[in-house]
């Protein structure tokens, strides 16, 4: 079976998705030391259950408003759904899709970073309906 490992932010400015992401999650997100212009991300303690990704300069347009997306959609387990909401609004994020229940697993909204990148936000709760 396969399983996840590893996962990519793509962005026009870099600087301005660390700065997103830092704020609005507090993951740490350091410039890698490698060849190429790559950020890693550290999304949480390596020891517990989770992945961490990295971060890159996008090469092509970004996506535009209405298109189908054309990638994995990565979805992030927060404490509160509706204040994670309100700092990706604060942090240059606008929303995707509202608020909406899960019957049995908690609530879900879906936001777009500042470089136009959908992500899920899930705060779990079994009494969600």
């Amino acid at each position: 079976m396969g399983r996840v490992v590893h996962f990519e932010i793509h962005a026009e400015n870099p600087e301005r998705a660390v700065k997103f992401y830092t704020a609005v999650f507090g993951w740490q997100i350091k410039k890698w030391d490698g060849p190429a212009e790559y950020w890693m991300v550290m999304t949480g303690d390596p020891q517990a259950r989770g992945i961490d990704g990295g971060l890159l300069r996008r090469r092509g347009p970004a996506p535009t408003d209405g298109q189908a997306v054309h990638a994995f959609v990565c979805t992030v387990d927060v404490a509160n759904v509706d204040a994670s909401a309100k700092a990706a609004l604060d942090n240059g994020g606008t929303l995707a899709l509202p608020k909406m229940a899960i019957p049995g697993v908690g609530w879900l909204v879906y936001v777009k970073d500042p470089e136009g990148n959908l992500l899920g936000m899930m705060q779990m709760d079994k009494n969600a309906n």
